[in-house]
């Protein structure tokens, strides 16, 4: 079985729970573990919410961000045999890049920081995650993938 849909978003903050109930959808009708489900539907959460926040700033020769374009964000996930994967690209300025190249989040962020603990959480939640930016256009790009459990009652995987 093979399930995949993206979606271009706008960067607002009521497109990270459309993203993420589009998601559950698929998952529950696909008839994957609800737990799987729920994390992959929080990792998801975290990479949208931060496509939102940082996604549409243009950077400047002088090192300034702009706010002036809004931008939006996409999001693809494919469901692929027993794997999931799901990428978040937006049109911002992207990762530093320093840290980032090599699927790490530059540093670990302070356990009381109200910000800065998405990458983190999305590489504990998902098998693989990556981290990094989108060459030639521009934009930061998080892509991660987890291995699927299924319902005994999955609807597609016993037909």
């Amino acid at each position: 079985m093979s399930i995949w849909w993206s979606l271009h978003l706008r960067r607002e903050a009521a497109s990270v729970p459309l993203a993420r109930r589009l998601l559950l959808g698929t998952m529950e009708k696909a008839g994957v573990d609800p737990d799987i489900s729920y994390d992959l539907s929080v990792a998801l959460s975290e990479a949208c919410a931060n496509a939102v926040e940082h996604g549409g700033r243009a950077a400047h020769p002088d090192g300034a961000h702009s706010c002036a374009s809004p931008g939006g964000f996409q999001v693809t996930a494919y469901l692929d045999g027993d794997m999931c994967r799901i990428e978040v690209a937006d049109s911002g300025p992207g990762f530093p890049a320093v840290g980032h190249g090599h699927g790490r989040p530059a540093r670990t962020p302070d356990l009381d920081a109200e910000h800065g603990r998405g990458l983190c959480l999305i590489r504990e939640i998902a098998d693989h995650a990556s981290f990094g930016n989108r060459p030639g256009r521009g934009g930061a790009v998080v892509s991660f993938d987890k291995i699927l459990k299924w319902r005994t009652d999955a609807p597609l995987v016993s037909a």
